[in-house]
């Protein structure tokens, strides 16, 4: 590495690691959370869901496929989290499709990274305490102590409505599919485009592309945009996405939820889930430590069939609450038992925890984009039969 300066992490409890820093230099405050994922680190270093986090990869040796354009999933191109913890910077690049490495990233886009720190303990620590607030530096005027004392003035990620710092600033048009030779190969749907509005809390690009694959021709808005301008673009369907932060701080786009159901149909990822059970009337509560990665195993309950998925998510909807408001669970977490979906009888929405797009991670769940197209078709929440039957296709494809 370039960069052999001494930067440390230290968490709001007190702990605190010493390693090398690369990328950035200076101090960075965030919650640390950790990834389990033994590949993808570029496309959850530019997840905007991550934004205002520090992320700990649990797989050691990280770096050792670069950087390319192809694979980054916010729409401005940069990376989002507010700092990177592994145990192992590789110092070679092996990967064709790479065009940077991961140092040079991160150094390009004022990044900290910290490197030779032990992760394993350190998601040890987390999983036993819980997420929580934490800061990097590489200032040796500060001590110790004193870095603890900024972890601890982080505080929570509960009560904090992050969607501000990722939404875009204006609408814009997304027109495109699966256009990487690398990426899924392009998905057959029926000759009707249907118009789709995606409410931007942070979408990760790989949502878009699919809504695109599905026959959608997608028109994006800023989180704030309210319930009458979203009306008027006349959509066929309405989409909320993923994005950073308490779901219930986002009180505006709840509102805008609230005023939309009933009268389009709707369908959530992730934030955009968590958002729409609020909406409904049901709540949400903060995850110790959050599920992150790309084996969590969802068990879909209207067809029986397990699906490995990918997750980024530190806060869930409470079982009770939303079963509470008519709403019917569709899927569960087998690890621990949080709803991971949801329909309703007597509207047009449906959602998920998980992430069906991926990105990185398997495509178990993509069938929920041509559920989302049903909906539409058919102005009802999708039926255990429709989603049984866009199970069978996807594995047939």
């Amino acid at each position: 590495m370039s960069n052999q300066k001494i930067c440390r992490l230290a968490l709001a409890d007190g702990l605190v690691f010493t390693g090398k820093a690369f990328g950035a230099e200076g101090s960075t405050d965030g919650e640390v959370v950790f990834n389990t994922g033994m590949t993808g680190y570029q496309e959850v270093l530019t997840d905007p869901s991550y934004a205002g986090q520090i992320v700990t990869m649990t797989y050691p040796l990280v770096g050792n496929t670069g950087i390319n354009t192809e694979d980054i999933e916010s729409y401005n191109g940069k990376v989002q989290v507010r700092g990177f913890v592994i145990k192992e910077l590789t110092p070679i690049v092996s990967s064709f499709r790479s065009q940077q490495s991961l140092e040079e990233c991160l150094a390009a886009e004022g990044i900290m990274g910290i490197t030779d720190v032990d992760t394993r303990a350190l998601t040890r620590h987390i999983r036993l305490t819980g997420a929580v607030g934490g800061v990097l530096s590489t200032d040796e005027n500060v001590s110790d102590a004193e870095l603890v004392e900024r972890a601890k003035a982080f505080g929570s990620m509960a009560g904090k409505d992050m969607v501000a710092s990722v939404t875009p600033a204006e609408a814009y048009d997304w027109p495109e599919g699966y256009t990487s030779e690398f990426a899924q190969g392009s998905r057959e749907h029926g000759e009707k485009i249907y118009n789709v509005v995606a409410i931007d809390c942070g979408a990760k690009v790989n949502i878009l592309r699919n809504l695109v694959e599905c026959g959608c021709k997608v028109r994006v808005v800023p989180a704030g945009t309210s319930a009458e301008e979203i009306l008027a673009c006349k959509p066929d369907g309405v989409f909320v996405s993923n994005g950073p932060g308490d779901p219930a701080a986002v009180t505006g786009t709840i509102e805008t939820l609230k005023a939309l159901v009933g009268k389009v149909p709707i369908f959530g990822i992730c934030l955009g889930h968590q958002m729409l059970s609020l909406a409904l009337g049901a709540t949400t509560y903060k995850l110790k430590f959050g599920h992150r990665g790309i084996n969590q195993p969802v068990r879909n309950e209207a067809t029986g069939k397990v699906e490995i998925t990918s997750q980024n998510h530190g806060f869930a909807v409470d079982d009770e609450s939303l079963r509470a408001t008519g709403a019917q669970v569709t899927h569960m977490n087998l690890n621990d038992d949080t709803v991971e979906g949801f329909t309703h009888p007597e509207h047009a929405i449906f959602s998920v925890q998980h992430h069906p797009e991926a990105a990185p991670g398997p495509h178990d769940a993509t069938y929920l984009f041509d559920c989302f197209r049903d909906m539409m078709e058919t102005g009802t929440a999708p039926t255990a039969q429709q989603m049984h039957a866009a199970q069978e296709k996807l594995a047939n494809a």
